[in-house]
């Protein structure tokens, strides 16, 4: 860090676990209401109640929300000037083990793609939700992977606890739609996304970049909500039952490898901005 540095760099390059939290509880008011403000204006001439009932309704619902915010969060890390190290390679070798997330992540997307029931959507409505997916993509792993894993490697945390502290982190992101579903629906969301988000951190290690993890984050939210037909919950569109409880079976996985993942990772890779040069280690 340069003593010429303004305040708002300092403030968030010294990275502590409240800051990270204070970022993405900042994050999610901010996209809530930006979904709020787009429903209000659009809510007379789109299905407020089915995201997934036609091209607009699931761009101005689903896309603009998420594409907005990803906007906004790419302008905070510019801001902060961290979009290279965000996006260049990852300071951390990530280890063999870690490349079982890859298959993980891969057979349940092909899965859902040939279970889902194609003849229920028109092309405009795959190809909003296959741009959605990119924005959730972006955004997502912006925030988590990339934003709030920077702000805790430049606060000096081993990579152990940055691991726990970013996944767990963006699972209580999706604590938030207890505002409009069911408590025990919202507590399934939260420890899958945790399980999810692990897996999200491995691809980023083991590949080297933050790149890889948010095109296979952008594959899963898509191909989830096409194949069930709705968001979280399964309709009349849903495709091949088999096959989708056949991909489901990976959350559990998620899950476990995630908590085993707690174990196995370590090292660190301090960018420590205050009062020291980079430090990186082999993990």
């Amino acid at each position: 860090m340069h003593e010429s540095d303004s305040g708002w760099i300092r403030f968030w390059n010294r990275g502590t676990w409240w800051k990270a939290l204070l970022f993405i509880a900042a994050y999610w008011g901010v996209y809530e209401l930006i979904g709020l403000g787009i429903g209000t204006l659009s809510g007379s001439f789109i299905n407020l109640k089915d995201p997934l009932a036609d091209p607009l309704t699931a761009f101005l619902m689903l896309a603009l929300p998420i594409l907005i915010a990803g906007i906004l969060l790419f302008l905070f890390a510019r801001s902060l000037g961290w979009v290279k190290e965000i996006f260049g390679p990852q300071p951390l070798r990530g280890k063999a083990w870690m490349w079982v997330a890859i298959p993980l992540l891969v057979i349940p997307i092909f899965l859902r793609l040939v279970a889902t029931n194609w003849s229920a959507y028109s092309v405009g409505l795959v190809l909003v939700m296959a741009f959605f997916g990119l924005c959730v993509g972006f955004t997502e792993e912006l925030a988590t992977r990339g934003i709030v894993v920077n702000m805790l490697r430049n606060g000096g945390y081993g990579e152990r606890l940055v691991f726990v502290l970013s996944t767990a982190y963006f699972a209580l992101l999706h604590s938030g739609n207890i505002l409009t579903m069911e408590p025990l629906v919202v507590a399934v969301t939260v420890v899958y996304t945790f399980g999810f988000g692990a897996m999200m951190y491995l691809s980023m290690r083991v590949t080297g970049s933050i790149t890889w993890a948010i095109l296979l984050h952008a594959a899963t939210d898509p191909t989830t909500f096409l194949a069930t037909g709705g968001i979280d919950a399964a309709t009349e569109s849903a495709g091949a039952a088999g096959l989708i409880s056949i991909a489901g079976l990976f959350n559990w996985v998620y899950i476990l490898l995630a908590l085993l993942a707690i174990f196995l990772v370590k090292g660190h890779a301090t960018r420590n901005k205050l009062d020291s040069p980079d430090s990186i280690d082999a993990a």
